[in-house]
């Protein structure tokens, strides 16, 4: 997941930078779509590569059967989702996909430079999205409301442990800490087994820790960065964010709770996870299937409980936008793809049987982007058909509701670049000035910030 948000942040860097001509970015003009015959192609993306042959050959039997249910409209399915190194190119050049791939940090900057067509007066006619959570639609709207997308899926970070150390350390599996002073206690039990065994991982490379330090600042109730008329500036050195570094330094240094290995980036977390040696860290609930199948560890050894204190939650998600300029015919011909596709609670049925044939993951705790009947219809396929042990992520479930969840800064992977530098020192050295780190990355954020229109 990190990886998508990575991905995500570099594309709206490069889009910023991409001066728009009216032909490419206008939402005027109409294209031609229509044939004489009635007929409309419709080109998306989101189509997995070759190479993940189970979810590509699902996406296409998908597409025929949308296609012999529709037999109006012709989908042209590209693989790819967004990416940094062609996205703007592509839409400098008009040739951007109708109905395009894009993460939850995309959409404000593409609606606010015109560079996506308007869908708001054609959501009547597919009920399905009436259904949809309000704040995740959001996403995809402007300050007036309008409607430029979908959302296709959503997250939020928790607390990722492990039950079999939990048990060994005398700690409760079915119990992890709601609050950072009990995870600093339970870490030093898991230590204290011994063995090279961590009581909680954290990051501090490759914009990793950055990322997790606005995840901590987050649960605590602080901010990262805050708009004020317009104008962005970092809001992260504050008692909230000394707070964190703090604890770090403190679990680090005098409870030896973290281990020796630091300088840690995304994968090695997920290794020392599914080696056994590792208690908690912070992770979102698609880390479980990754530890499972590239590092050997079992579902139902990992637990997932809530982000600790409870204040906040980094969280995004992924959707589907329309680019300018799309003629009614093909808006609607999207809409009732991604309404047959994935906005649709009647697909969760035969989309939770495909993959638990197929032994894909059925059953994490991943937040619903449905609500009321919709949202009962996906629980329901959801339970019916779950491989993963769901008992162990209702910590997590249960607490979800009650916890908001803030989205990344803008500039996100510029501004953990610079707080990667703090969580670093904190993690390396015992004698680090936590005021001076903070101070040092405000002034670099400010400056990154800056660039923000």
């Amino acid at each position: 997941m990190f990886k998508s948000r990575l991905r995500s942040a570099l594309g709206l860097l490069l889009v910023a930078g991409v001066a728009m001509s009216a032909a490419a970015c206008g939402d005027s003009g109409d294209d031609s779509t229509a044939s004489k015959d009635g007929k409309v192609t419709l080109v998306i993306n989101g189509l997995p590569p070759a190479t993940e042959k189970a979810t590509h050959d699902r996406f296409l039997a998908n597409v025929a059967e949308f296609e012999k249910a529709n037999p109006n409209i012709k989908i042209d399915a590209r693989e790819g989702k967004m990416d940094p190194q062609t996205f703007p190119a592509k839409l400098a050049g008009g040739q951007l996909e109708d109905v395009f791939y894009v993460y939850f940090t995309d959409p404000a900057s593409l609606i606010a430079k015109h560079q996506v067509s308007d869908i708001s007066k054609y959501l009547k006619d597919y009920p399905i999205t009436s259904q949809l959570k309000p704040e995740v639609l959001r996403v995809f709207q402007d300050d007036k409301g309008a409607t430029f997308g979908l959302p296709y899926k959503n997250y939020s970070m928790g607390l990722l442990y492990n039950r079999a150390l939990f048990t060994k350390a005398g700690l409760d599996p079915n119990n992890p800490p709601k609050t950072w002073a009990d995870l600093r206690t339970a870490a030093k039990k898991i230590a204290g087994l011994g063995d090279g065994t961590v009581g909680y991982g954290d990051y501090s490379k490759s914009n990793t820790g950055g990322w997790h330090f606005t995840t901590e600042l987050y649960s605590i109730g602080g901010d990262v960065a805050v708009n004020n008329g317009g104008t962005w500036k970092a809001a992260f050195n504050s008692p909230q964010g000394k707070q964190v570094l703090q604890q770090l330094k403190d679990m680090r240094w005098t409870d030896n709770s973290m281990g020796q290995k630091q300088l840690l980036e995304w994968a090695d977390l997920l290794q020392q996870m599914g080696s056994g040696k590792l208690g908690m860290y912070l992770a979102t609930a698609d880390n479980i299937p990754t530890i499972v199948n590239q590092y050997k560890g079992k579902y139902e050894t990992y637990g997932l409980g809530q982000i600790p204190d409870g204040k906040g939650t980094l969280g995004g998600g992924e959707g589907y936008m329309f680019k300018a300029g799309l003629s009614p015919e093909k808006i609607n011909a999207g809409l009732k793809w991604l309404t047959f596709w994935f906005t649709s609670a009647d697909r969760y049925e035969a989309e939770n049987k495909w993959a638990s044939s197929t032994d894909q993951p059925v059953g994490l705790p991943e937040p619903a982007i449905f609500t009321g009947a919709a949202a009962e219809t996906q629980a329901a396929a959801d339970k019916k058909y779950a491989n993963v042990p769901q008992e162990n992520y209702a910590p997590f479930v249960s607490a979800m509701a009650g916890i908001p969840v803030k989205l990344e800064p803008p500039n996100a992977q510029q501004i953990y670049a610079a707080l990667d530098v703090a969580m670093q020192k904190v993690l390396t050295d015992k004698n680090a000035d936590i005021d001076k780190l903070l101070a040092d990355a405000e002034t670099q954020t400010n400056s990154i910030l800056a660039t923000v229109k």
